[in-house]
């Protein structure tokens, strides 16, 4: 009897033993549980990602929520002027007065630091664009690719330019009302739109060249017939040395729009892109961005 109840006791462990076992495997070598990777939490107003090569979304925070973009306005500026007709990427500019003084009048405002009577090539004001955040360069841009007579006509004419733009591309929430992000209470857009915009604009082989460079040094020619030296560092630094993969893209900042970021990177020919509005600082817009990149990348 007592032998018996012996037996039963080891075949009811053993059998629990086997069970245990048996999940234990499916665990380690079957399919993870749908959901099993956190969903990360995000100082921004708003964020958005997809896998660039499907278009899926990956993440989404008020991702259709209209907010202000400040700088990242610029991706825009710069997807106008690259996709002009027979653009010469090596025509000079020469650097105007309107352009500094437009840095001061708006409250001194980010710079390429051009300097008045120097002549500097469209693809060196894209980099004076898209590194330090130029807004002296992105009036250059809008005077030299807008239609008019006046500058005034040709910065309003560039503007409506970048505003078919958008709609083109499906950006339903999103509409500009200046060339650099220096908005007039009318220039806002949204995560998801934003990533669309990054997504095509990656799609060009000199703005992706430009959005992943993290330092430059150009030399332009003076109004005196010499020579002189810009050197830019991207404002997209902490990310694009900080995160392994990354490959651009903007960042954006104001007293409305706070601390903004569009971002991509790309692991194992994997590439995803995503948007990060109105975050609390400059540091933590970059760490909601890698929260994001590993959320995206892990699902």
């Amino acid at each position: 009897m007592i032998t018996g109840i012996k037996g039963t006791r080891f075949r009811r462990a053993a059998a629990v033993t086997l069970t245990t076992g048996a999940v234990l495997a499916a665990g380690a070598f079957g399919a993870a549980p749908a959901g099993a990777v956190a969903t990360p939490t995000i100082s921004a107003k708003g964020g958005y990602t997809m896998n660039n090569g499907t278009g899926a979304t990956l993440y989404k925070k008020a991702a259709d929520t209209k907010l202000s973009t400040g700088s990242t306005t610029k991706i825009m500026t710069a997807k106008v002027v690259l996709s002009q007709p027979n653009l010469n990427l090596d025509a000079k500019v020469t650097v105007s007065s309107a352009y500094s003084n437009y840095i001061v009048d708006s409250g001194y405002v980010s710079s390429a630091h051009l300097i008045v009577g120097d002549k500097v090539t469209v693809k060196q004001l894209l980099y004076g664009l898209m590194l330090p955040s130029g807004c002296d360069a992105a009036y250059a841009l809008a005077d030299k690719f807008g239609s008019g007579s006046t500058r005034a006509a040709r910065v309003k004419s560039f503007i409506g330019k970048m505003n078919t733009t958008a709609r083109s591309l499906g950006m339903t929430n999103t509409h500009f009302d200046s060339f650099d992000g220096v908005g007039h209470g009318a220039n806002y857009s949204t995560p998801r739109d934003l990533t669309k915009l990054a997504s095509s604009a990656m799609k060009n082989s000199t703005f992706k060249t430009v959005v992943k460079t993290v330092t430059t040094k150009q030399k332009v020619t003076t109004s005196s017939g010499g020579y002189r030296y810009y050197t830019w560092e991207n404002t997209n630094k902490p990310l694009l040395t900080g995160y392994s993969g990354t490959i651009g893209v903007k960042t954006g900042s104001g007293p409305e729009a706070k601390y903004c970021l569009v971002f991509a990177a790309t692991r194992n020919g994997k590439t995803i892109i995503g948007t990060v509005l109105a975050s609390s600082s400059a540091t933590v817009r970059t760490d909601d961005a890698k929260k994001l990149l590993n959320y995206s990348f892990a699902r």
